[in-house]
């Protein structure tokens, strides 16, 4: 499945790098020598060259050797074909593609709702769910959805107290 892996920002120096918006957890991997990543309506891109600065990665394309070249790609996404089913490091690594959709249920078996999105935020990521006619925020931690079961697209869920009871 190709998947946004980043975006191209502004050139850095005069020698053709990049600046690039990390938008996957594989960057080492996504990005490496040689690796090669898809844009939006500029064609496929290989990487050459791969370097953090100040915390930004920086990236050189094949190709492409001054300012003028990379500043003609500014904002491009960069996409890279993903398999979501892959195992992830740990057991409990999900790709936020398996888990939007899953149906929610209640420790009770009662159904709850549906993933809609999931958030990446600074601290954790957090499950946006569908319920009737609004959406309920409840953090992705093992002690909030202690089971995922991706086969099966569903969770089990305990939701925050909304007002004394849910709806």
């Amino acid at each position: 499945m190709k998947l946004n892996v980043g975006r191209i920002g502004k050139a850095h120096g005069v020698l053709g790098e990049a600046t690039i918006e990390v938008r996957t957890d594989d960057a080492a991997h996504r990005f490496a020598i040689g690796a090669v990543v898809e844009t939006e309506n500029k064609g496929s891109l290989t990487v050459a060259s791969a370097r953090v600065h100040n915390g930004i990665l920086l990236l050189g394309f094949e190709g492409i050797n001054d300012r003028n070249g990379i500043e003609a790609l500014r904002d491009q996404l960069l996409y890279a074909d993903v398999d979501i089913n892959a195992p992830g490091e740990d057991q409990d690594d999900y790709h936020v593609m398996q888990l939007i959709g899953c149906a929610t249920f209640l420790e009770s078996g009662e159904p709850f709702g549906e993933v809609t999105d999931v958030l990446n935020l600074p601290g954790q990521d957090v499950l946006v769910i569908k319920r009737f006619d609004d959406e309920i925020l409840i953090p992705f931690v093992h002690q909030l959805v202690p089971t995922v079961d991706i086969s099966h697209k569903r969770m089990t869920v305990i939701p925050p107290d909304i007002s004394g009871e849910l709806r």
